[in-house]
């Protein structure tokens, strides 16, 4: 009795569905399972491998990025005529835990967690969420403090000033 209902329950949590729109933008949110652990940023160069490779497979426009030690969050734009952000995902965790070595199930949780952008000012409010999140985990006092973000390539277009949320 319990295993029919477990599997019911299982297929129901597996087949799920995630918003999509044509050419949308994306809120993603990647996450480690040992929530403890520093792989992304002690591997950010694997991480930007694997994310480049993926890229090439799944066309899409990286608009935002932060990587702190446990999870990611990415802001993209999809440029393919599926929008299939889930394979990007895919494609960015396989790719990362191979260029580590790492065997089994490998670092992250099984699920993502992603928004789809809906207008100007939840693009924004996405952004800005993005560039502070290394201050709001108290791993840095400042935004500009943080290497792995977007943040910087936007202080470089001149889209922010460098003091930023300081």
């Amino acid at each position: 009795m319990c295993a029919g209902r477990c599997a019911r329950d299982l297929r129901r949590m597996v087949n799920y569905r995630r918003a999509r729109a044509h050419g949308g933008t994306y809120f993603l949110i990647l996450t480690l399972r040992d929530r403890r652990s520093d792989v992304l940023v002690r591997n950010i160069d694997c991480l930007c491998k694997a994310w480049l490779a993926a890229k090439r497979r799944v066309p899409h426009d990286m608009i935002a990025v932060v990587v702190l030690p446990d999870h990611l969050h990415a802001l993209v734009r999809m440029r393919d005529a599926r929008d299939d952000y889930s394979r990007l995902v895919q494609d960015v965790k396989k790719g990362f835990t191979r260029r580590i070595g790492m065997c089994g199930r490998g670092p992250w949780q099984s699920r993502f967690w992603e928004h789809l952008i809906r207008d100007d000012a939840d693009l924004r409010a996405h952004i800005d969420y993005i560039h502070f999140n290394p201050v709001k985990h108290g791993y840095v006092p400042r935004v500009a403090d943080w290497p792995h973000s977007s943040f910087h390539r936007f202080v470089r277009a001149g889209l922010l000033p460098p003091d930023w949320a300081s």
